[in-house]
């Protein structure tokens, strides 16, 4: 028989002290923060790795190179999901990991309106995975690996996000993400910070001549995109930010 342990909680404190116990902690998020954003500079300062070899998936309309994953955009993200005879819960479900990270994953509207498109690959047959995308919700692009794609970029026995950009007809693979990693994926800002063209905001440290825009300004509503920059709102995006800096003090 399993004895019970009380669960031996912090203590109960005045809101006075509960607030400087957070400006304490908050000085350590904001020192993590910083850091993260550091990495994410070097990220985007990796070589790049060509990718000289062909590989052929399966998708929804047939037959598509690496080339085709990028619809036309400047940076992929392709994980890597089990999906596929032997794993458990086939057919109806994909690896329970998996699914776990794949309900998580934003609207893609944002990821595509920074020129990235984010595309999900397994060996399942195409009707098994659209069967399980209309059961499951899920709207990202989702393509059959037909050959050693998974093998060639760490995937073949494990999940993994793979990074690419695009530059004429030449592909390159850029970074690599799995184990527990892969765990904090999902918001637009997870994969951008794991592009190397990053979030393309004016306040990254990035290689002279990349891609940035003002920050906030660039956000809309997931079915507005189409309408271009709005004008109102670029003027209070940049007031609000005015407002943080000055109360941060930078």
């Amino acid at each position: 028989m399993t004895k019970h342990v009380a669960m031996k909680t912090p203590p109960v404190v005045s809101r006075q002290e509960w607030e400087a116990e957070r400006e304490k902690m908050l000085v350590k998020e904001k020192a993590t923060m910083r850091a993260r954003d550091a990495l994410s500079a070097e990220r985007r300062r990796m070589p790049w790795m060509e990718v000289d070899k062909t590989y052929v998936f399966e998708g929804p309309n047939g037959k598509a190179s690496l080339l085709d994953l990028f619809e036309g955009r400047r940076q992929l993200i392709v994980y890597r999901a089990f999906y596929e005879p032997g794993v458990y819960g086939w057919p109806e479900h994909a690896c329970r990991g998996c699914s776990l990270g794949a309900d998580q994953v934003g609207h893609l509207a944002h990821l595509n309106a920074r020129n990235t498109t984010l595309a999900y690959a397994s060996r399942a047959p195409q009707a098994d995975i659209v069967s399980l995308k209309q059961r499951m919700g899920w709207e990202m692009p989702w393509y059959t690996i037909t050959d050693s794609f998974d093998k060639d970029f760490g995937v073949d026995e494990w999940h993994g996000h793979n990074v690419f950009i695009q530059d004429g007809k030449k592909v390159y693979r850029t970074y690599f993400i799995n184990s527990r990693g892969d765990e904090r994926m999902g918001t637009v800002w997870s994969y951008l910070d794991a592009t190397p063209l990053g979030r393309q905001e004016v306040w990254e440290d990035s290689p002279e001549g990349y891609p940035q825009t003002e920050l906030y300004g660039w956000w809309n509503w997931h079915d507005n995109y189409d309408a271009g920059p709005d004008k109102t709102w670029e003027k209070v995006s940049a007031a609000g930010e005015a407002a943080f800096r000055d109360k941060d003090g930078k």
